[in-house]
């Protein structure tokens, strides 16, 4: 009996060293959650890495989203509003509640929200797929509060849902009150937790694939086609940018989260609290800093 008992043992013990060999969590099945970002800097065998440059972001940060690496910060954890980049937060909601193909019924309280928006009226029909692919490329506010309400019921109920995501994900410094960052007192986040939402979503195929579009169409009902373009210009001035997220508010300033890959390295930049002036330079001064040093030997 003790023999039979300990082979048991011994053998569930070999198979769940297997299954974290694979990267499996042996109790769930499934594959274990990416690991969190780590605050090293990037290792190279012979070629250092050259000193980042200066940003008029007042909070940035750039990781390795494949390793989570965070190859550089400043002011990562100041709470500050971080504006439509908090999208990625709602897309990732959409994406956890089942078929994006589901078809969303347009409300009138859909509408009430400025400044960005896509005019949807009353009775419009559309999937979840279609308006999801629009609030990633376009950004309109009030696709972000038809998503919401249809998922949640209402809009309160949606930003519980955020805030249980954010903090699944590890984002330790943010608390969401609307689905589309326009300026609300006490929403917040920070560069750290907005780069964690990003590799996240950089990680979705689908989020990836609607982030990356230079442009869209958009079929209304009544038959009209509107051409959106990415409100994301490094997609248009960086060959390697593949994303993310722009956001704009008075309180928030220029913000973006940006994505690149290449050479076989990628990153995800995030700035927040830049200007009209600078918000793209930043950016690019970042990504380029991270991805176009010469390849390890």
């Amino acid at each position: 009996m003790f023999r039979n008992t300990s082979l048991r043992t011994l053998g569930l013990l070999t198979a769940s060293i297997l299954l974290q060999a694979c990267g499996v969590d042996s109790t769930s099945r499934r594959p274990s959650a990416p690991p969190p970002l780590r605050a090293e800097p990037i290792q190279t065998s012979s070629i250092p890495l050259a000193p980042p440059p200066p940003v008029v972001a007042e909070s940035a940060i750039v990781i390795d989203p494949v390793s989570g690496r965070v190859l550089y910060a400043k002011n990562a954890d100041q709470r500050r509003p971080v504006a439509s980049t908090q999208k990625l937060v709602t897309a990732l909601v959409v994406m956890d509640q089942g078929s994006i193909d589901r078809p969303v019924t347009i409300s009138a309280d859909d509408t009430r929200c400025e400044p960005t928006k896509l005019y949807l009226k009353p009775g419009e029909i559309h999937p979840r797929r279609e308006l999801l692919k629009v609030l990633m490329v376009k950004s309109a506010n009030d696709v972000g509060r038809a998503l919401a309400r249809d998922v949640a019921g209402s809009q309160q109920g949606f930003a519980a849902m955020m805030n249980r995501k954010a903090a699944a994900l590890g984002m330790r410094n943010s608390h969401f009150l609307n689905p589309h960052g326009l300026p609300q007192e006490g929403q917040f986040s920070t560069a750290r937790d907005i780069a964690i939402a990003a590799r996240a979503a950089w990680r979705s195929q689908t989020i990836h694939s609607f982030t990356s579009l230079k442009r869209t169409t958009f079929r209304h009902s009544d038959g009209r086609v509107k051409t959106l373009e990415n409100t994301n210009r490094l997609l248009k001035t960086i060959p390697y940018c593949d994303g993310l997220k722009t956001g704009t508010t008075n309180a928030a300033g220029r913000c973006l989260a940006s994505s690149g890959t290449l050479n076989g390295r990628s990153a995800i930049v995030v700035a927040l609290k830049s200007n009209s002036a600078n918000i793209w330079k930043d950016s690019e001064k970042l990504l380029r800093w991270a991805l176009e040093r010469p390849t390890d030997p």
